[in-house]
């Protein structure tokens, strides 16, 4: 049976520091530009290769996009920007997702909080309940349409996000 890929980022954290900016206008701050490149970088390694990624208009979200695009070797230029995912609730985020074509296996999606930790509840039957700036999960399900996943149970999921620890290449976990 054909696996479809949910790959959910939040966007990296944002600079409050000019307040006359719109939320929409905010752009990364220091933080924000160090960590996306190194969470784009372990989504490489992990294999993460969408085939489509989306982005909710935001400067941050446009922003964290680019950055991790490039890391996995994915043209900027294709991102496609939608007005829907900015501020988008679980429902609005899924209906996007449905509506994807069927032909697309892995799918990339920059927003925000708490749609996107919400969503993430929902499809990984509670596994992921909140994402953290510039977190990544991936969500493996088995069905064959997008429009099946509301309902679909997570055949793998993969969790990862800028404070986790990683264990270095050939290290034994000691559960430590």
């Amino acid at each position: 049976m054909p696996v479809k890929t949910l790959l959910l980022i939040r966007h990296a954290k944002s600079s409050w520091e000019d307040v006359s900016l719109s939320d929409r206008h905010r752009p990364l701050n220091r933080r924000g530009m160090r960590d996306a490149p190194v969470m784009g970088r372990r989504m490489a390694e992990r294999g993460w290769q969408p085939q489509v990624v989306l982005s909710s208009p935001a400067t941050r979200a446009i922003a964290t996009a680019r950055i991790i695009a490039e890391q996995l070797g994915y043209p900027v230029n294709d991102i496609i920007v939608l007005d829907q995912l900015y501020a988008a609730s679980s429902a609005e985020l899924l209906k996007v997702i449905q509506g994807l074509d069927d032909a697309t296996q892995e799918v990339m999606i920059c927003g925000h909080n708490p749609g996107l930790s919400e969503l993430a509840d929902q499809l990984t039957a509670g596994e992921v309940t909140d994402i953290p700036t510039c977190g990544a999960v991936a969500i493996r399900l088995d069905v064959r349409k997008w429009s099946a996943i509301a309902d679909a149970k997570p055949a793998h999921v993969e969790f990862d996000h800028p404070k986790a620890k990683q264990k270095k290449p050939g290290a034994a976990d000691t559960g430590v």
